[in-house]
Order: C-alpha cells, then structure tokens, then sequence
C-alpha cells in the first residue's frame, strides 16, 4: 500500500479523569450486537418538539472504543438536557449498506443530527448526507467532508496523539524504575505495541505514545504487531502475548478489546490502556489510559444547530476544550511521581513548549526530517501535496482533523504489516 493511501485511511478512531471501573469498559455484556433498543420507540413516544439527535456505533459496549463514544453521548446529553426519549443509539452497524439504512431509520424517527464512530461508515453517512439536506451528519474520523464540501457533512477528531504521548511519558517512567531495580529483560528498555492496521492514525498514535517515552527514557525501543481488526480479543492477546515472549518491558495498544491488558496481567507486564481504566480488571499491572472525550464535539454541534450556527467541516478537540484526557493514574502500577511529571508535560503541550512531533527528537532512517508532504486534501491521484512541517515539528491534525502523521521512525520496528 502507498503511503498517501496510508494517510487517506486513519480510521478512528478519537488529559483529566476518565473511565474508571470495569463496568465503564464494558467487560460484562450491555446489550447484543444488534441495534439497540434505546432508540426508535422512546425517540416516538416524546413528541414534544424537542431536538432528537442519533449514534451509530461499528460495535457495542464491549468495545472500549464503541463505549467511550456511548459514554460521552450521554454524558453530552445529559448536561445539554437532551431528554433520554430524545436520543437514539444504535450499536452493532457494520461499515457497509447497514451504516447508511440506520442513519435513514434515525431521520424517520426526527433525528435531525446524526453522528457516526468508524471510518468505514464514511461513505455511507455521505449517501445520508445527500438524501437528507436538512439533517446534519458528523462523522468520526472521516476525511472527506473538507472535499465533498456538504453543508449538512462534518468530520471530527481530537488531538490524542497528545494523549498517546503523555501515556509514553508515564510508560517512560515506568521503563526507568524498572531499569533503575534492574529488572529489564534485555539490555536497553523495550516496549511493545499492538496495532489493529498499519493505518495513519494507528501509526500517529503508536510514534506519539513511543516519543513521550523517549523523552524518558531515550534509548528504548518498540516493536509493533498488528492484528488486522478493530475488535477480536484472541488476535490482541495473542499479539501481546507474542511481544512480552519477545522481550518488551511494557505494553500498550490501539484496539478495542480486554485481550492485551489481559495478557499483561497474566504475565505480570505493566500495561498503558486505551480509551478508558482496566484497573478493575488489570490492577497490578494497569497504568494509564488515553483516550478522546467526545462530549465536547456533540455539545458543540447540538448547541450549533440549536442557534443555526455553522458547523466546522474539520473539527479537532484539544487538551483546551476538554477532548483529550488521561485516567486516574494507578499508584499500585505507576511509578513514584508519574502524575507530576505528567502534569508538568500537559502544561508543555498547552503551552506550546513541547510538541509532540519536534523533529529534532526523532529521525527516519537515521536523517533529520525538515519537510514532509501529506495528501491531506485526498485526491483522486493520492498526491502529497501539502508541507506540514513547519516551525520545527509536524503538524498533525491542523489541516484536516483526521490524522495523516505516517512516518516510519528509527526505534520502532513493524514485526508484520496486516491490513
């Protein structure tokens, strides 16, 4: 696969406290896999006038990714007074045709906003777009609506590769801790990482988390396995499994389910989570999460078509507004002083003193990089055609908000490439 295809297709997606418990991450079921039934017959029986606004959700709560949307929906709600029998969710729609007959079901039901979680489903909340003017359609973390230019079609993100870094920065100190006792595998601090695609935003997401613990900890390295799939729980734990056999120190990921965390608590191997705590199941081993709150982004857009304002074609939520946040650490697991530390970094990234992605902290086959051309516009002919470093550092997510950081740097090696 090119490597502007590679920039094109960033999926998903999406520091404060987050989800803390087992139940927030969904490790016990909360409902099948089919649409849910929060939506269509509380949404008919309110008749109030009342905004109704709909989620479409790839899986359900047991997907730590699907749950974190689910989570912030209501939170959202709740704080925009959204009445319960005013908003639907509907989990379990596969990125196909199905992606674009709920969003039809939701703008029978009086939905006039719509939001959507997986990149797949893009297209099909386009066609939705389209047929339905009158209806606005927000979707995360697509990157078309910049090129289909929709008045009615939106795209979203977060800056979580700040996150992702200040998790690297906790990882970071961990690995020293555990060099300082002497208790590393190897000779040099290893980390390992799994992968759901070799996609930008998974590649953006892994580097971030990788530089914050360089700045720790500069001579470690990570090897990253890949397991093709958002969610399959047995891929993930294998993936773990394979990388605490070859070495790593550490473990962190991008994928959806309990598999690596898991993985690591059997083995006894610290743990940096995504989307939400595995404390409650992980708790000797559990370090931090990362992970988007979306809350923001659906206050913003409900509040938006309340008073007719316009709505961002390309959205990015910031450390500023709220959309990026870290759980509580966990003492047991963390290092002494991780949460000062952290915060000290946060202020750096706020402040503009840090950026994640300063070129002089990394090179990519051992050259300093001073330029680097994204197709961040998404032509037809995949053409890299926009500069996007800048100033001493990449600019991830400032011109469009899905991600398009897909750089190969030294330190970290692919072990396989699924797509």
């Amino acid at each position: 696969m090119k490597a502007a295809d590679k920039i094109t297709m960033s999926r998903r997606g999406f520091l404060g406290l987050g989800l803390g418990s087992t139940a927030a991450l969904g490790l016990a079921a909360c409902g099948g896999s089919n649409a849910s039934d929060s939506g269509e017959g509380q949404a008919a029986a309110s008749g109030d006038g009342a905004i109704k606004v709909g989620l479409i959700c790839l899986h359900d709560e047991n997907s730590t990714y699907d749950l974190n949307f689910i989570n912030s929906f209501k939170d959202a709600m709740a704080n925009l007074g959204v009445a319960e029998a005013d908003y639907l969710i509907k989990t379990g729609i596969p990125e196909s045709d199905a992606c674009y007959d709920a969003a039809a079901e939701l703008v029978d039901a009086g939905c006039t906003v719509v939001f959507a979680d997986s990149f797949s489903h893009e297209d099909y909340m386009i066609q939705a777009a389209k047929e339905f003017p009158n209806v606005q359609f927000c979707h995360a973390t697509g990157t078309k609506a910049h090129t289909e230019k929709l008045a009615n079609y939106h795209n979203a993100f977060a800056s979580i590769y700040e996150g992702r870094y200040l998790a690297g920065v906790a990882a970071g100190l961990k690995l020293k801790e555990i060099a300082d006792a002497n208790k590393l595998k190897g000779a040099t601090p290893k980390m390992g990482y799994v992968g759901a695609y070799t996609y930008a935003e998974v590649i953006s997401g892994y580097t971030s988390f990788f530089l914050g613990a360089k700045s720790i900890v500069p001579e470690v390295t990570m090897d990253v396995t890949f397991t093709g799939s958002w969610y399959d729980e047995t891929a993930e734990k294998e993936g773990a499994t394979k990388l605490i056999d070859g070495g790593a120190d550490l473990i962190s990921q991008h994928a959806d389910s309990m598999g690596a965390p898991t993985a690591c608590e059997n083995a006894g191997i610290p743990n940096v989570s995504y989307n939400g705590s595995t404390k409650d199941a992980c708790p000797k081993t559990f370090i931090v999460s990362s992970r988007i709150n979306w809350a923001p982004y659906y206050e913003y857009v409900v509040n938006a078509v309340k008073s007719g304002s316009t709505i961002d074609t390309d959205w990015t939520g910031t450390l500023g507004t709220g959309s990026v946040e870290l759980t509580e650490i966990n003492e047991a697991a963390a290092a002494k002083d991780t949460q000062a530390k952290l915060d000290e970094v946060k202020a750096g990234l706020e402040d503009g003193s840090i950026h994640v992605f300063d070129v002089s902290t990394f090179t990519v086959d051992g050259k300093a990089q001073d330029s680097y051309k994204a197709d961040v516009d998404t032509d037809a002919d995949y053409t890299p055609d926009t500069e996007v470093i800048a100033d001493g550092y990449f600019h991830e997510s400032e011109f469009r908000s899905a991600p398009y950081f897909d750089l190969k740097i030294d330190g970290i090696n692919l072990l396989d490439t699924k797509m």
